[in-house]
């Protein structure tokens, strides 16, 4: 019998329980708890509010991959082959969709399996679990944690989406019951985060646009209609279920309506979240929303969940021009970068042809130029890496972002330079998105030095170019290589004796 003959059978025998007939350490066949092969160190809450630490203390710097419909479309060959790719590269997050858009609930997977049975929440299929617990293993053996939307969003709220929505504020205890499932199946699994969300707002109104208002009353909902307290209870089951371990957050619709106007103070939102998106074109200002949410009280991490896809058409809505192009790798780095320097806790990369898995079982979504393989593999996905590896080569939980020390030439829009430093003046960093761009420096604000040792660091490849040593008596002006286009420019005290930047010391 081979693999797919024998998961097909095992699908057929799979039994069917109500949720409500689980124990606390039971799966949905009454069978123990999933288990993982792999423990990794559990993701937390840095204690100043802002970073995030694993659980043994160690710097967690997100660096996320979107792969939102890898559980319903990907075979298990593809699944491991993705996995090991993204290991390869550097990531440590892989967001995926439990109960995935695109019909998920109703279309077989590329296995066969369906997540219940019916589209009853309270009766899930062993034969489709199993596979998420053999995913979820496999990440942990590699490193890499799973950051899971429990439900996507179209299964609950307007405004699009092909549903079927089975969460209403009629049953709360129902989306309950479902996060306490999962919890309890999930938390030996501690590379397991979680998402609710799902690309939607959490509640009709407030959108500077009123697009999400128009196309729910459309969708035959009241104009003030509020999906939170279904979240609520979701989230409040899994942390029932994982005992009050599980990491969560909120993915929400594109723009500046982020999880901090909507959601900052619900008490199980432990990061906030935005989507600097696809359709605002080029240099949405996510920085300055990441800057926002730093700010607040109480604090909690932020970090851009969805910028723009590498390969994705720009602007495609209501309907693509061709003449506008598709978002490149410098649109990637740009964006990560700014949103990370304005304080975010990391960032998450995304490639159009991967989210949807176009390729040979299924047709390109929205414009796409390429299949999942051949994205895996594309310039921005081999280049993110190098950001992370800057900010862990630096001492990590002090960063700030410090536009002040920035003089003059600062820019705007896609000439827009963000600047970070170490609160303790040993390091400082300033992503300079264009090439023989000038800055100039306040070197006084890395007040631990008497001199600096200057670096143009290239996002492209993770190399340092040394500038030379500079007095921090006087301000400094700078002006970036001329080929790139962008670059990094990075100033460390001479006496903390770095290695040069993206290097561990040996």
């Amino acid at each position: 019998m081979n693999r797919r003959t024998a998961l097909h059978t095992l699908a057929a025998a799979a039994t069917v329980a109500p949720l409500s007939m689980l124990s606390a350490d039971t799966g949905a066949t009454g069978r123990a708890t999933a288990t993982p092969r792999a423990a990794l160190p559990r993701v937390r809450v840095h204690p100043d509010g802002h970073y995030l630490q694993l659980g043994d203390g160690r710097p967690f710097f997100w660096l996320g991959d979107t792969a939102w419909l890898i559980m319903h479309r990907a075979t298990r060959e593809e699944a491991s082959y993705y996995l090991h790719a993204r290991a390869r590269q550097g990531f440590n997050v892989i967001q995926v969709s439990l109960l995935p858009e695109t019909d998920g609930l109703r279309t077989p997977s590329a296995w066969g399996e369906l997540p219940f049975e019916g589209i009853d929440p309270l009766k899930p299929r062993e034969a489709y679990f199993r596979l998420v617990d053999d995913f979820f293993t496999e990440a942990a053996s590699l490193g890499l944690y799973v950051a899971v939307i429990a439900c996507w969003g179209d299964k609950m709220t307007a405004p699009w989406g092909d549903g079927p929505r089975i969460f209403t504020t009629g049953n709360l205890p129902v989306a309950r019951q479902y996060g306490r499932w999962l919890g309890t199946r999930y938390v030996a699994h501690t590379n397991v985060l979680w998402f609710m969300g799902g690309d939607r707002p959490p509640r009709l109104g407030g959108h500077p646009s009123n697009w999400s208002e128009s196309t729910g009353v459309q969708a035959g909902f009241p104009k003030d209609h509020d999906w939170t307290p279904i979240w609520r209870e979701m989230a409040t089951g899994l942390l029932e279920g994982t005992q009050g371990q599980a990491l969560i957050s909120y993915h929400p619709q594109g723009g500046a309506a982020t999880t901090s106007v909507y959601l900052h103070h619900e008490p199980w939102l432990m990061l906030n979240s935005m989507q600097s998106g696809h359709g605002g074109g080029h240099d949405q200002p996510v920085w300055a929303w990441i800057e926002r949410d730093f700010a607040l009280t109480p604090a909690k991490p932020t970090f851009d969940s969805e910028p723009n896809y590498e390969d994705h058409p720009v602007s495609p809505w209501p309907r693509w021009d061709p003449a506008v192009g598709y978002f490149r790798d410098l649109d990637v780095r740009k964006q990560c970068w700014r949103s990370v320097f304005a304080g975010g806790c990391g960032v998450t990369y995304g490639h159009h042809a991967i989210w949807h898995w176009c390729g040979d079982r299924y047709d390109a979504i929205n414009h796409a130029d390429r299949d999942w393989r051949d994205a895996l593999t594309r310039p921005g996905a081999c280049q993110v890496r190098h950001l992370r590896d800057l900010l862990e080569s630096r001492p990590f939980f002090t960063r700030v972002a410090d536009q002040a020390m920035i003089l003059s030439g600062a820019g705007e829009g896609g000439g827009h330079i963000r600047a970070t430093r170490d609160a303790a003046g040993t390091w400082a960093a300033l992503y300079v998105p264009r090439s023989d761009q000038r800055v100039r420096v306040d070197l006084a604000v890395l007040r631990a030095a008497s001199r600096v040792r200057a670096w143009w660091f290239d996002p492209r490849n993770g190399l340092g170019r040394l500038i030379g040593e500079l007095p921090t008596s006087t301000p400094a002006e700078f002006t970036s290589p001329s080929f790139g286009p962008d670059w990094v420019l990075v100033l460390d005290d001479l006496a903390a004796a770095f290695a040069p930047p993206g290097l561990r010391p040996a």
